[in-house]
């Protein structure tokens, strides 16, 4: 039931991240708001990469970080981001939808050379903070971006400002 639940969850949420990344256009991928942050491409290969959290989350009772390797690709084009993401989506989601409900109780923790960067905790915990929320966190800079850049946001939860029909 819990997990059914969470994969009701991450198709409906993996449908709006597809949207979003796939509303960026190149001419954005560059843009950053501050020297500070990353620019638009990072950000969006950053929420790319949060699917590919998934293996680690459901098949680890510790992730360390110090062994975790991704290759993003080349994100100088939308369209490498966006086929990034469709390859770890494919993935996140058979990963999802073979894990067991008696799993989600399993203490999960993260360490980087043998210090905690997050403490042990339920996997349940983690899917809901570490995967979901975080990706949520990272989509609502991305649309922030996406606007002090002059860019159009498309609907993810209901109509926005560019939808005509308002």
């Amino acid at each position: 039931m819990i997990v059914q639940s969470l994969l009701g969850e991450f198709m409906f949420e993996a449908e709006n991240t597809r949207k979003l990344l796939k509303a960026i256009p190149e001419s954005a991928l560059d843009y950053k708001p501050q020297e500070k942050n990353w620019t638009i491409a990072q950000l969006a290969s950053h929420i790319a990469e949060v699917y590919n959290w998934f293996h680690s989350t459901f098949n680890m009772d510790v992730m360390e970080m110090s062994e975790y390797k991704y290759d993003k690709g080349d994100i100088s084009k939308t369209e490498n981001i966006v086929a990034k993401l469709e390859e770890n989506i494919k993935n996140a989601q058979a990963i999802l939808a073979n894990a067991k409900d008696e799993s989600m109780m399993t203490p999960w923790k993260m360490e980087m050379n043998g210090h905690e960067l997050m403490p042990a905790m339920p996997r349940i915990q983690v899917v809901r903070g570490f995967l979901f929320n975080h990706l949520y966190h990272h989509r609502g800079e991305l649309v922030a971006y996406l606007r002090a850049s002059g860019n159009m946001v498309p609907a993810l939860y209901g109509r926005t400002a560019d939808d005509n029909n308002f």
